[in-house]
């Protein structure tokens, strides 16, 4: 089974890592990555926001890295289109590789200047690779195209995330995927900026066995969320997953961020059952397949 292959050989998982290929100059490649958490015990899920970063995450696998791939619908891959989901799946060749995690756009019309200091890793990337996408229309609804890759998320062994999405549209995609069941939901970082919802927001959320809710370093290290803010939500919130966004040149490595996560937990003073349900049961929770002996 997924879970228990996995739980038997990693210590945490981060669900949101930079590698390169990407939009923006990384650290690492995947194997790069792949052996930096593997030394540290744990495994990652790779994120590009050029698109999908499955092979990487395949090759990586081979050369005996925990590293675990995804995909970003942004319109220099193609957009929100079921068939590069489908390709992405087609192409996600390991044992034990469980859901695949499709972000929706990550570059989206929604305005914010970010504080972060990064550099484009091309001049291509300027000229090709940032159109912005937007999930809803003119009328504030979802467009087609997201609800039917919620509908295509019921039945195949993906996890939708909401990306960069604003408050309003990810209140829309938690609506929806209530409505249609069958699908499991991440908010992403939704203490950025964008999405702007705090603590008090989350918890009131409820709990909902398929809705998980990501808290990233990132947003924190950039000073949009505070560590009180962090704390809560990693203290009482249902179904968190902790996570990095991490891989930025100008960011801590991942030695680093185990370490300073480490003496957060120790600093709130979370139990050593909760750490592990935030750092490697309920990642491993959400990318479960519906079928466990298949994948």
């Amino acid at each position: 089974m997924f879970q228990s292959y996995w739980t038997e050989r990693l210590s945490f998982l981060d669900v949101h890592y930079h590698v390169n290929p990407d939009s923006y100059l990384r650290r690492y490649n995947a194997l790069g990555a792949g052996k930096k958490y593997k030394n540290l015990g744990g495994g990652v899920v790779l994120k590009s926001h050029l698109g999908s970063s499955v092979t990487s995450a395949s090759i990586a696998q081979e050369e005996g890295y925990p590293v675990f791939g995804s995909i970003v619908l942004n319109d220099i891959a193609g957009g929100i289109d079921i068939k590069l989901v489908q390709q992405s799946l087609c192409q996600y060749n390991f044992i034990h590789s469980g859901r695949l995690i499709v972000h929706l756009p990550t570059i989206t019309p929604h305005k914010h200047q970010s504080v972060l200091v990064r550099h484009l890793a091309n001049e291509k990337i300027s000229r090709y690779a940032l159109k912005p996408i937007s999930v809803t229309d003119e009328n504030g609804r979802l467009i087609s195209a997201v609800c039917s890759l919620l509908e295509f998320a019921q039945s195949e062994d993906i996890v939708i995330s909401t990306g960069h999405a604003n408050r309003r549209e990810v209140e829309l995609l938690i609506e929806t995927s209530d409505k249609l069941g069958g699908i499991k939901l991440m908010l992403n970082q939704p203490a950025n900026p964008i999405t702007g919802m705090s603590a008090s927001d989350l918890l009131a959320l409820g709990k909902h066995e398929w809705l998980f809710i990501e808290q990233t370093s990132l947003t924190v290290l950039l000073g949009y969320q505070s560590l009180e803010d962090l704390f809560e939500v990693l203290t009482y919130g249902h179904q968190v997953v902790f996570s990095s966004d991490l891989g930025q040149t100008t960011q801590i490595d991942p030695e680093q961020w185990r370490s300073q996560s480490q003496q957060q937990f120790k600093d709130i003073k979370l139990k050593k059952e909760r750490i592990k349900e935030l750092t490697l049961l309920n990642p491993l929770n959400m990318l479960a397949p519906k079928n466990p002996a298949s994948r």
